[in-house]
């Protein structure tokens, strides 16, 4: 795909969502650090459904870290790994409250040393939260960016460069949003929603749909 050709794209996605946001649910670094913990192979929706409960009643490092592994796992057991995520919550919440003063803290290789938190949730972090011009890549944004062309790779970390590399710095900071609204509800895995989609014309997709 040409420069040109990509540029059109994003200004499209910009036009139609000139003001992306995550659909987590969440009012500081801390609640997104634990929303975007617990999302892993997991929906946004059953996520705040749980963090809804969970952050009135606790909603800092030291706040859910009293709760404990069994009292964290009771408002997050609708969530897919809850287990898991429990445990990694907590001993996150410890090195927070250890090491950073209960705070979450502004880079990426302290974010990457937390339990629970790999390349994906620091970026997403560190771009919702703080306003840097990361691309955190999941399972849609690898979908959308190889199928349209925008930015092929054979997984998501050669994605995730690809789109640092041909991206405009003018739209680095919300293009992971709208890329990834555009694969859960347009661009979707099973059958891409080719004749509703405001960037048909530009993507190199083959098999387009009605």
């Amino acid at each position: 795909m040409n420069k040109q050709k990509r540029i059109q794209i994003l200004k499209r996605l910009r036009d139609n969502n000139p003001k992306p946001e995550t659909e987590l649910n969440f009012s500081s670094p801390f609640e997104l650090l634990v929303a975007v913990t617990l999302s892993a192979q997991a929906t946004d929706v059953s996520v705040n459904k749980a963090t809804d409960k969970l952050f009135p009643v606790a909603n800092t490092a030291q706040g859910i870290y009293d709760l404990g592994v069994d009292g964290l796992k009771q408002y997050i057991k609708t969530i897919g790994l809850y287990n898991n995520k429990a445990v990694n919550v907590i001993n996150a919440c410890k090195m927070l409250i250890d090491l950073h003063n209960g705070e979450v803290p502004e880079n990426r290789e302290a974010l990457e040393a937390l339990p629970g938190v790999g390349r994906k949730t620091a970026n997403v972090v560190l771009n919702t939260a703080f306003g840097w011009p990361t691309i955190a890549v999941d399972t849609h944004i690898d979908r959308v960016s190889n199928r349209t062309k925008l930015a092929m790779g054979k997984n998501v970390v050669e994605v995730e460069q690809k789109l640092l590399k041909v991206v405009p710095a003018e739209f680095k900071v919300d293009v992971h949003h709208w890329l990834i609204l555009h694969g859960r509800y347009t661009c979707v895995a099973r059958k891409p929603r080719c004749g509703s989609c405001i960037i048909e014309d530009l993507c190199e997709f083959k098999d387009k749909t009605e």
